[in-house]
């Protein structure tokens, strides 16, 4: 069982960068499949969430409009695509499979994370 986020890289401020989050030895389908960021020094963030349901997403204010969540189950991944690039989009992203996400009191949430994957860094810089 085996979560691998991949396609990080360095990007100008302004550029995209797409996501992938590939799964080996089961299945996301029915799985609530979350992004998380981490910066040096910062708390973990959670960025999205494609839901169990496989039609809703959920995104953190930070990144609304700019990120797009998405799946593709013939190929077993979740991806994020990533538009509009920001200098403090920085970080490692992980994706993992979660127990709920959605919108609480109106702010991204995600939590209960059952399989977590390794990383891969995003570098927005001129």
């Amino acid at each position: 069982v085996q979560l691998q986020a991949s396609g990080g890289g360095l990007v100008q401020p302004g550029g995209s960068l797409r996501l992938s989050c590939a799964a080996s030895g089961f299945s996301l389908d029915y799985q609530s499949v979350a992004w998380f960021r981490q910066a040096p020094g910062k708390e973990r963030e959670g960025v999205s969430c494609a839901s169990n349901n496989g039609r809703d997403e959920f995104y953190a204010d930070s990144v609304r409009g700019r990120l797009t969540i998405s799946r593709d189950k013939a190929k077993n991944t979740v991806y994020l695509q990533m538009n509009s690039l920001r200098p403090e989009d920085t970080a490692v992203y992980y994706c993992a499979t979660v127990q709920a996400c959605g919108y609480r009191r109106g702010r991204y949430y995600s939590g209960g994370i059952h399989y977590w994957g390794q990383g891969t860094q995003v570098t927005v810089s001129s």
